[in-house]
C-alpha cells in the first residue's frame, strides 16, 4: 500500500515515519515554518510547504494525514485554520499525535487507553481539548498518546559527556518513554491496518525513574555517575518541573494486540545501546 501523506508539522517523529515510507514509494507533503527546514525536507525527498499555507491542493492529493502540531491556549492551530476543509477531504486515514500527559498524575500507577483523562498540567488540558476537537470532525481518526520521546540527537549522552547531566531524585517518580523508531513503526502499522476511532498508547515496556536512565547512560559511556540532587533542591525550568508533577506507568498492550507491534527497543537499556552504536557507524 502506498499513497500521499500530508504531514502537518513535519518534525522529529514524522521524519522518522518518512524514512520508512519514502523507500516504499509514498509521496509525502510536509509543512514547516522555516525556509531552511523546507530546503532540508526537499533534499530528503519530502515536498515542503511553508506554514501557514493554503492546504487546498495538498488536501486534494492526500490519502493520509498526520498532525504533529501541538495546541496552545487558543486551541488547535490546524483545526482553527483548516478544520472544516480537513473534514471534507476524502482521507483514508488520519493520525493525531497526542501525549500521555492527558492521563495526569497516577502516583506511579498504571494507565491504559481506557483510563479517564484527568490532566494535571496546562499542556495536558490543552491536549484533551484538542483530541476532542479532532474527534468531533468525523474523520477516520487514530489518536497516538506518546510518552517521552528519545532517539538520535535526543538522548542523555551529550549532557552526560559535557558534565551537565543530573540525577533528579523524587521518591516514587517514574516515567514511560519510547524510541522514535518505534513511534514510526506504530504509525506505519496503523496506516496499513486502519481502525478509525482507536486510541493507542506509544511507550516501551519498562517505565523507569529518570535518574536510572541517566545513570545507565553514564555507565555505557564509562563515565562517573552524574550528581544526585533532591527534587525540591534542584534548579529546573518551569517546563522541566512540570514533567515531575505527574508519575505514572503507561501500558502499551493495544499496539501489540491491535497492530502486531514488536518493539524495536523494548526498554531504555536497548534503546540507549542502539543510540551509542549508531554514533560509531
Amino acid at each position: 500500500m502506498t499513497g500521499t501523506l500530508l504531514s502537518l508539522g513535519h518534525g522529529y517523529s514524522a521524519q522518522a515515519l518518512a524514512r520508512r515510507l519514502l523507500p516504499q514509494g509514498w509521496h509525502i507533503i510536509g509543512t514547516t515554518r522555516s525556509a531552511d527546514k523546507a530546503r532540508a525536507l526537499e533534499a530528503e525527498g519530502v515536498e515542503p510547504l511553508l506554514w501557514p499555507c493554503d492546504l487546498t491542493d495538498a488536501l486534494g492529493r492526500a490519502t493520509h494525514l498526520l498532525s504533529s502540531i501541538a495546541p496552545d491556549a487558543a486551541g488547535d492551530p490546524v483545526l482553527m485554520a483548516h478544520g472544516a476543509q480537513i473534514a471534507r477531504a476524502p482521507l483514508r486515514w488520519v493520525g493525531y499525535l497526542s501525549t500521555t500527559g492527558v492521563y495526569g498524575d497516577h502516583q506511579g500507577g498504571w494507565v491504559d487507553e481506557t483510563t479517564p483523562l484527568t490532566p494535571a498540567t496546562r499542556r495536558g488540558i490543552q491536549r484533551v481539548q484538542a483530541e476532542a476537537a479532532w474527534q468531533a470532525l468525523g474523520l477516520p481518526l487514530h489518536i497516538f498518546r506518546i510518552a517521552g520521546i528519545y532517539g538520535p540527537g535526543r538522548g542523555p549522552f551529550e549532557k552526560v559527556r559535557d558534565g551537565t547531566a543530573r540525577r533528579i531524585l523524587k521518591p516514587g517518580q517514574v516515567f514511560s518513554r519510547i524510541h522514535v523508531d518505534d513511534i514510526a513503526q506504530v504509525l506505519e502499522a496503523s496506516m496499513t491496518r486502519p481502525c478509525p476511532g482507536t486510541v493507542y498508547n506509544l511507550c516501551d515496556d519498562d517505565p523507569a525513574p529518570p535518574e536510572d536512565v541517566i545513570a545507565h547512560a553514564a555507565t555505557l559511556l564509562g563515565l562517573p555517575l552524574p550528581p544526585a540532587i533532591a527534587y525540591d533542591k534542584a534548579e529546573m525550568t518551569p517546563m522541566a518541573r512540570s514533567f515531575y508533577a505527574e508519575s505514572k506507568r503507561v501500558r502499551n498492550d493495544r499496539i501489540k494486540t491491535g497492530l502486531g507491534i514488536r518493539l524495536i527497543h523494548p526498554d531504555y537499556r536497548a534503546g540507549l545501546a542502539a543510540l551509542l552504536r549508531g554514533e560509531t557507524l
